[in-house]
C-alpha cells in the first residue's frame, strides 16, 4: 500500500488521505486500473468522526478499490458551498492523478456518513452548479461523482438541519440557504446512482431522510439500492466493535452490499439487466 497526504486548503486544515494499491506484480497486469471510493466522515460539520474515516477506507482498499478520506471544512469555515468545493477539488485531484495512481476515471464513488452523507448527497445534486464549478476549478465535470454511497445521511432541512443554518449562511438569506441545503429539492438527471443504508430506530438522523432521497431518486428515474435494518442507533459505522458502541452484524452488511453494488454498477451489468427487462416488457 502507498499512503499519501495531499493538502487542499492549509488554512482550514482541509486535506485528502490517499490509500493506494501498489503496482501489481508483472505476472498479473502491470497496468491494472482500479475504481476508487472517497470517504467523507460524519460529525455534524463540527468535527470528523475517526470511526467513519480510515476504517471505512481500509475496508474498500482491501476489496480492491483505491480509497481516500477527505477532511473537509468545519465550523465557521463550512459556509455553503465550501465543503462541496473541498470535495470537488478532491475528485479533481484524483482524476488528475488517475494515470499515475492506476484509477479508472469514470469509476469514482463518494461514500458519506451522517453530515458527511449530506456533503456526499450535496455534491451529487450540486456538482454542476456554476458557483461550485468555478470555485473548485472543475469547469469540465472533473468533480462529478459516478456513484453515491449514503450511510444514515442528512438529506433535508426538516430534521437535524432544522435549527443549524447559521454556520452555513454566510452572506445569503435564510430562505436561499434552506433551499440549497435540502438535497431532496435538487435531484435531477445529473444525480448519480445511489446506495443508501439506515436503521429504522436512528434517533439522530431519522430514517425518513433516506426514504425521502429514495423517493426523489425514483421520481427522477435515478437507479438506487437501499437497505434499512430495524434496530440500532445513529453513527453505527461498519457495525463492528472497532467502529460502533456494540457490534451489529446485520447493519454491518452494508459494506459488503455496497461493494457488490459498485461492482455491478461499474461493470455495466446494470445497463444489461435494464435493457433485458425493457425488451421483455416491450415484447
Amino acid at each position: 500500500m502507498i499512503f499519501k497526504r495531499i493538502d487542499i486548503d492549509i488554512e482550514n486544515n482541509v486535506y485528502l488521505n490517499c490509500y493506494l494499491h501498489e503496482n501489481p506484480p508483472i505476472a498479473f497486469d502491470e497496468k491494472m486500473e482500479r475504481p476508487a471510493v472517497v470517504v467523507c466522515p460524519g460529525g455534524g460539520y463540527n468535527h470528523l468522526s475517526e470511526r467513519e474515516a480510515d476504517p471505512v477506507a481500509l475496508e474498500y482498499l482491501a476489496k480492491g478499490f483505491n480509497a481516500f478520506v477527505l477532511y473537509y471544512s468545519l465550523n465557521e469555515a463550512a459556509v455553503f458551498p465550501k465543503p462541496i468545493v473541498d470535495l470537488s477539488m478532491a475528485l479533481k485531484i484524483i482524476r488528475e492523478n488517475a494515470e499515475d495512481w492506476h484509477i479508472i476515471k469514470n469509476q469514482i464513488a463518494v461514500c458519506g456518513f451522517s453530515a458527511g452523507g449530506h456533503l456526499t448527497a450535496s455534491l451529487g445534486v450540486h456538482w454542476n452548479r456554476p458557483e461550485i464549478m468555478e470555485k473548485s476549478g472543475c469547469m469540465n465535470g472533473e468533480n462529478k461523482p459516478n456513484a453515491l454511497i449514503l450511510c444514515y445521511p442528512v438529506i433535508t432541512t426538516r430534521g437535524w438541519l432544522a435549527h443549524k443554518y447559521e454556520k452555513f449562511v454566510g452572506d445569503r438569506n435564510i430562505d436561499e440557504i434552506k433551499n440549497l441545503l435540502d438535497c431532496s429539492l435538487h435531484v435531477g438527471g445529473h444525480t448519480p446512482p445511489s446506495f443508501l443504508t439506515h436503521n429504522f430506530s436512528d434517533g439522530g438522523v431519522p430514517v425518513q431522510e433516506s426514504l425521502e432521497f429514495a423517493r426523489v431518486l425514483e421520481q427522477n428515474n435515478i437507479p438506487f439500492e437501499m437497505h434499512i435494518v430495524p434496530n440500532g442507533y445513529h453513527g453505527m459505522g461498519l457495525g463492528n466493535r472497532e467502529t460502533a458502541y456494540y457490534e451489529d452484524a446485520s447493519f454491518g452488511k452494508w459494506m459488503e452490499l455496497s461493494i457488490l453494488w459498485l461492482k455491478r454498477l461499474f461493470s455495466g451489468k446494470k445497463e444489461e439487466f435494464n435493457a433485458a427487462n425493457r425488451a421483455r416488457f416491450i415484447d
